[in-house]
């Protein structure tokens, strides 16, 4: 490429950009669109369910902060109602002390991270579910979550595979053996462009 001197040149109409970024694609991160919300009465509620979700998007997410009502329990995730063994994940988690791993295959549910018991303690987390409407492949979840205990607590991260090919239409999220208790919110999103 030529480097051509300016004062040199013939150049007369020079247009100024305040951004380096002009003349390039802007980067689109998505729009978020709040479906549905889901907060628990006070009678509390084992399972908080997603149903007939349409297939506009281009992925899901699910944002939530929550707490049990009698002990420390984790999430059982299934896509429209299907109990078969056709999940598969992994796991990372820590407690700032003591780091595990995991991986289960041909199992019955997807999994979300622990979440605590008590009055005031509430985990939080974000699960997304990418290409949720494809036909062509295998549905990938992702977590995000965690939680503090004042002095104690857990952070974790998993992947999850649903293997089916079909669109996800329903989202269930079942309390694995208590429930959710009050004021427990779960919120879903749909996600256009990227």
């Amino acid at each position: 490429m030529a480097i051509t001197k300016l004062s040199g040149s013939s150049l007369t109409n020079i247009t100024k950009y305040d951004s380096f970024l002009a003349g390039n694609t802007a980067y689109d991160p998505g729009s978020y669109y709040l479906i549905e919300r889901v907060t628990v009465g006070s009678g509390g509620s084992s399972t908080i369910t997603f149903n007939s979700i349409a297939s506009t998007y281009k992925h899901l997410q699910v944002r939530y902060v929550s707490r049990n009502t009698t002990a420390l329990d984790s999430f059982l995730i299934r896509f429209n109602s299907d109990t078969g063994s056709t999940y598969a994940r992994h796991k990372l988690s820590g407690d700032g002390a003591t780091a595990s791993a995991g991986a289960t295959t041909a199992t019955t549910y997807m999994a979300s991270a622990d979440y605590p018991t008590g009055t005031s303690t509430f985990g939080a987390g974000v699960i997304d579910v990418l290409d949720y409407a494809n036909t062509n492949k295998y549905k990938t979840m992702r977590v995000l979550a965690g939680y503090d205990a004042n002095g104690s607590g857990l952070i974790d991260f998993r992947s999850n595979l649903w293997q089916s090919t079909s669109a996800v239409t329903r989202i269930d999220i079942t309390s694995n053996s208590n429930s959710f208790a009050q004021y427990s919110s779960f919120a879903l999103y749909g996600i256009k462009g990227a």
